[in-house]
């Protein structure tokens, strides 16, 4: 089992050579000239930008950087591809406008949602610093909190202030103070003050970034052990589970309150990345660490998102994690070969993920680890270098918001359609960037439908998704024969505070299908099917559901079809395993299929099953949409090109995308004839 670990020098590396202590009180040197630049609106394109016009809301980092361009072919050219692919498709003389001085970029409210990948705030610093020049970003309420902690490590200027985007027209001039964070419409003689930063999130960016504060602060890394210690009862009584864990791997263990808000130095378990966000990391471990000095901590890496295009440029980045995992001694379970899995399944499967555990890891998607009583966060890749550093990240509390499900889960219902219904149900809002602590009142969730809602607090915008640790999450590490867990069990404090305390009750929910351009854009299944929408592609798989119950669903549905004459797919059907692990566990006989396999099952209908991989998820490889196709998957991402440029997703259950295959058009099993049985189709 993981746990956490003292640093590791390398033979014959010495701290007092380039590494001097430094007092960390040290005050920082701001900057003190002011930018000054024009503006650039993104406006909303079904509001044309008029007078009346209004800024585009919920601009995702797939649009900022199209997945096709997350790619860096070596560590000297990083960001080339980056800046290159800044707003592609979204706004295609971006880089022009930014070059003749459109350096404010104005966009609505929930700016750069979505993925980890860092590439969006250095494209966009880099394609103003080609030029001379620097850029600051203005949008309105809940900037993407990836996005937002990313600019903040590299630099790059970001401001919230609804006023100012509200106000703000084409052409009007800005002035920044980095010393003060005023903004100031010179045009309209308006200044504003945006939301204010923590003294902590505010000394970083003085300071220059994630590299400066790594290198001030990585002998006193080295030298500290770590200690991990869960909060006395009168004090965890208070505290929700993601407060209690935070409290327990924080590195200044003379601070005893925490409270929303705070900024702090949180030790990792585990610090996982992908081939494609590790590239970075690894550039930033070796700008603090000088490359030669320890060994990366608690660091792991999976190749899962750009192995198996069959493009050399893909292959060149992969290559750099290979690379650098020969040269630092990681092996499996730490370093996955290509068709291992994808990460939030293939650690957990290899026990580097339990209860109580903290886990910053470059994907956003790694708020899955919630499923097992972990707090899961996704990080930039600068933050996950500089974790491997010292050990530890920087960590904002958010504030916390409660869900309850009770009531009894319903005929075809799985974990996909709860939090379909749960993302309707919060519209544009979404989780406002809260902690959400799940509560499975009656124990009715197993951890593949927990994965699935925990994963999607990603698509929610929430900072994490957590399911304290139960008898199902014990029973789940049970079954797989381990019991040497890290850490003490525990449980929301009774006296815990929750911002907003919400019900759910799965009595009400039905199984969903998500429209585009939004998983919160859900409708039931049922009334989907009466529209008779036909489509390209069913694609089951993906970090979201991918697990062997998640495959067996969807198997069961096939089998029991094949029963009442329906024995071919009338679309092209493909499945994606979690792992490697899972890839060959559904290839063995289940007695709930007649003895048949659940890869004969798909066979049997004409399915065909990949290596465990990102690609189709986010555009990429042979299975991924073209421009007019149209797909119905179990993945967690329907917006606008994700899935392929012009492609468009719908995204349903297992059990739904099946029987979608075996109808031809989109519908729940119950449109195929067959009779709920928990019995017979549960988990």
């Amino acid at each position: 089992m993981q746990k956490i670990a003292p640093a590791r020098l390398k033979l014959d590396a010495r701290l007092d050579h380039g590494h001097p202590k430094v007092d960390s009180s040290e005050p920082p040197s701001p900057s003190s000239h002011v930018i000054r630049g024009k503006a650039l609106i993104f406006w909303d394109p079904k509001l044309p930008g008029t007078r009346f016009g209004r800024k585009l809301d919920a601009i995702d980092t797939d649009q900022i950087t199209p997945a096709a361009d997350c790619v860096s072919e070596s560590l000297d050219t990083l960001d080339e591809r980056w800046k290159a692919g800044s707003f592609r498709y979204l706004m295609p003389d971006f880089r022009e406008r930014v070059h003749r001085g459109e350096t404010f970029i104005i966009a609505g409210d929930r700016f750069a949602i979505g993925s980890s990948r860092e590439m969006s705030p250095a494209g966009l610093k880099g394609v103003a610093e080609e030029a001379g020049l620097e850029m600051v970003i203005v949008c309105g309420n809940n900037m993407g909190d990836i996005f937002r902690r990313n600019a903040l490590n590299l630099g790059l200027q970001v401001a919230q202030s609804p006023e100012a985007v509200a106000d703000a027209r084409d052409g009007d001039e800005f002035t920044f103070d980095p010393v003060t964070r005023r903004l100031t419409n010179v045009t309209q003689g308006k200044s504003y003050d945006p939301v204010p930063l923590t003294p902590k999130e505010d000394e970083i960016r003085r300071t220059g970034g994630i590299f400066a504060i790594g290198r001030r602060e990585f002998r006193a890394s080295v030298e500290r052990r770590p200690e991990v210690e869960f909060p006395p009862a009168e004090l965890a009584r208070r505290m929700t589970t993601t407060e209690q864990i935070v409290w327990a791997h924080r590195v200044d263990k003379s601070r005893r309150e925490l409270r929303p808000g705070d900024t702090l130095q949180v030790y990792a378990d585990l610090l996982p990345a992908s081939d494609g966000t590790a590239p970075f990391a690894i550039h930033t471990f070796n700008q603090i660490t000088g490359g030669n000095t320890i060994y990366p901590r608690q660091a792991a890496i999976a190749n899962d998102h750009f192995v198996f295009t069959g493009r050399e440029d893909d292959e060149k980045q992969t290559s750099i994690g290979r690379a650098f995992a020969k040269e630092q001694g990681l092996e499996k379970p730490y370093y996955a070969t290509p068709g291992d899995g994808i990460f939030h399944f293939y650690f957990p499967e290899q026990g580097l993920v339990a209860p109580g555990q903290f886990i910053p890891g470059a994907d956003s998607h790694s708020r899955a680890y919630g499923a097992y009583g972990a707090v899961g966060i996704g990080v930039g890749s600068t933050t996950l270098g500089f974790g491997w550093a010292t050990g530890y990240v920087y960590f904002t509390l958010a504030k916390a918001r409660r869900v309850l499900f009770n009531g009894a889960l319903q005929p075809w219902v799985s974990g996909k359609d709860i939090v379909l219904e749960l993302l309707r149900r919060w519209g544009v809002q979404q989780s406002q960037g809260m902690s959400v602590e799940f509560v499975d009142a009656n124990l009715q969730l197993p951890i593949a439908y927990r994965n699935t809602i925990a994963n999607m607090m990603a698509e929610a915008e929430a900072l994490n998704g957590i399911f304290a640790a139960d008898d199902i999450t014990y029973a789940w590490y049970e079954r797989k024969g381990v019991r040497d867990l890290p850490y003490p069990r525990i449980a929301p404090g009774a006296d815990a505070r929750y911002e907003i305390d919400e019900t759910l009750s799965l009595a009400d929910v039905q199984p969903m299908i998500a429209k585009p351009f939004s998983p919160g854009n859900a409708y039931p299944a049922g009334e989907v099917a009466r529209e008779r929408i036909q489509f390209d592609k069913a694609l089951i798989g993906s970090c979201t559901n991918g697990s062997y119950d998640d495959l067996l669903q969807a198997a069961l549905v096939i089998y029991h079809a094949r029963a009442k004459g329906v024995t071919k797919a009338a679309r092209a059907f493909v499945v994606f395993p979690g792992s490697g692990g899972v890839s060959k566990q559904i290839e063995r006989p289940d007695a709930r299929l007649g003895g048949e396999s659940i890869a004969e099952v798909f066979r049997s209908v004409g399915g065909g099953i990949r290596a465990s991989w990102c690609g189709p998820c986010f555009g990429q490889g042979p299975d991924a949409l073209t421009k007019g196709e149209r797909a119905i998957t179990s993945f967690n991402r329907n917006w606008q090109n994700r899935m392929g440029l012009g492609g468009e997703g719908y995204l349903a259950s297992p059990a739904v995308v099946a029987a979608s295959a075996l109808a031809g058009y989109m519908a729940p099993p119950s449109e195929l004839g067959l009779t709920w049985d928990p019995e017979l189709y549960g988990i």
